[in-house]
């Protein structure tokens, strides 16, 4: 299949992502992902693999639909409860601690 990212032409198919995953290790899933086997990887991760260009190049959107149209599970980000207090990386520290810090 013939895709457009970051302005560039690819043609992927299925098994040449397969192939090109193969052995690579997932990184941490903090956005969208892809699953490919039984695993979960970031798409930037992915689309970085399969593209060989840096992952600033191309947005995880345009990933995500090649991969979709290519057969692959894709999922979005998990949205934030409502309501939910974001915490600074020093109140999240201090509260791992189990002393909440009081700002």
């Amino acid at each position: 299949m013939r895709c457009v990212i970051a302005r560039f032409p690819f043609e992927l198919t299925k098994n040449g992502v397969l192939e090109s995953m193969k052995g690579i290790k997932p990184e941490p899933v903090t956005g969208a992902s892809v699953a490919i086997g039984r695993r979960h990887y970031p798409v930037k991760q992915v689309g970085q693999v399969i593209t060989r260009q840096d992952r600033r190049d191309f947005s995880a959107a345009e990933v995500v639909r090649a991969l979709t149209q290519l057969g692959f599970t894709c999922r979005t980000a998990p949205a934030a409860a409502p309501g939910a207090r974001v915490l600074s990386p020093l109140q999240h520290a201090s509260a791992m601690l189990g002393t909440p810090l009081s700002v």
